[in-house]
């Protein structure tokens, strides 16, 4: 019995494979824990810190290097329970694995979400994103509930929009000027 390996394959090595796996291997044996605490909802998590600390050793012994990139990123302003208003913001994210002896690489695709008051949610998110694509790529083992961030944000539910009685009654007066208008439009082509 012989396997051939697709057109695409053939006359590559993919050391790649080989190189996240002896990766998957060693985090296998020393894990990364979940070090810091969230404070507000009293949890603990593994920060970026801890997955840069960790990874960034094993990914250079073993001839890798994770180069994220940005693929979309939406941002909006949400208003928390307390009043404040932070930024919500999405990033969806390729991280190509890629192994420095051959040029093989693997893409992992993943989004990173994060919500911060001042200019840092974006950083936020995307350190998200690389903390969940290292988690993914190199089946970092995680325990308990998946982790938000170091910061959660109570998000008060959005209202609908409210007016006044006096723009309830200008828009009706519009829409019936409108009417008058259409009803002489009318009246003048009959006429004609």
């Amino acid at each position: 019995l012989r396997v051939s390996r697709p057109a695409v394959l053939r006359g590559m090595n993919m050391k790649v494979y080989k190189a996240i796996n002896a990766v998957q291997s060693e985090l296998a044996k020393i894990g990364i824990s979940k070090a810091s605490r969230n404070t507000q909802q009293g949890y603990n998590f593994r920060g970026i810190d801890a997955v840069y600390n960790v990874l960034s050793p094993l990914l250079a012994e073993h001839g890798l290097c994770i180069l994220p990139r940005m693929l979309t990123r939406t941002c909006e302003e949400r208003q928390t329970a307390k009043g404040g208003t932070p930024f919500y913001v999405t990033v969806e994210a390729e991280c190509d694995v890629v192994c420095a002896e051959d040029g093989s690489k693997h893409t992992v695709k993943t989004f990173g979400e994060a919500m911060d008051s001042g200019d840092k949610a974006t950083n936020k998110a995307m350190s998200a994103a690389y903390k969940y694509a290292a988690f993914q790529a190199f089946a970092i083992p995680t325990e308990g509930d998946n982790d938000a961030d170091a910061h959660t944000h109570e998000v008060a539910p959005k209202r609908a929009a409210v007016m006044s009685e006096s723009a309830i009654a200008d828009h009706l007066a519009a829409f019936e000027a409108a009417e008058t208008l259409a009803q002489v439009a009318r009246q003048r082509a009959q006429v004609s």
